[in-house]
């Protein structure tokens, strides 16, 4: 069984464009921007010994205001500057009823059965209680990044940081 740390991607890979302190997914290309350490961190995280995945909502385009192809086209992007292992995206909304939408686990059960993961020693790293709840459900640790959004805060994880970088005191 392998480890791994599941990272969400607006907020934590990149910026999120944050409107009235609630963060949203950039709305084109110029509006994506890594977030601040995330390639030195997850190249340590890597040579760890980890797998490295993104797991992302993306409601957006069930809402008809984002396209697929855009976001593939970010995802792309990700792959190609980082080294991530896979992404796994749910398109959904949560009127769709899917078990791939966070807070619920599915994301990361679809890695696990692809890669064979352990995820009683593996990660979550999010910034929004949707993104704690899914790793806690799936039995992972979870680390909190705080960016103080005006929205309901997370609760009830391992960790919390400020910045990407102090991850690596906690994911050893």
């Amino acid at each position: 069984m392998k480890n791994a740390v599941f990272f969400d991607r607006d907020g934590v890979i990149n910026r999120p464009v944050v409107r009235d302190g609630t963060p949203h997914p950039p709305e084109d290309a110029s509006q994506f921007d890594w977030m601040e350490g995330v390639h030195g961190t997850l190249e340590i995280l890597r040579n760890r010994g980890y797998l490295l995945f993104v797991i992302t909502n993306q409601p957006d385009v069930a809402r008809g205001t984002q396209s697929r192809a855009f976001v593939e086209s970010l995802h792309q992007r990700v792959r190609a500057e980082l080294p991530i292992t896979a992404i796994y995206t749910c398109f959904h909304d949560d009127v769709d009823g899917c078990s791939c939408r966070k807070p619920k686990a599915g994301l990361i059960y679809q890695a696990r059965g692809d890669y064979s993961i352990d995820l009683s020693s593996s990660w979550v790293v999010g910034d929004r209680w949707r993104d704690i709840e899914a790793g806690r459900t799936a039995g992972c640790r979870t680390i909190y990044v705080r960016h103080g959004y005006r929205e309901t805060p997370a609760h009830g994880y391992d960790q919390e940081i400020d910045r990407l970088s102090q991850l690596l005191t906690w994911i050893r």
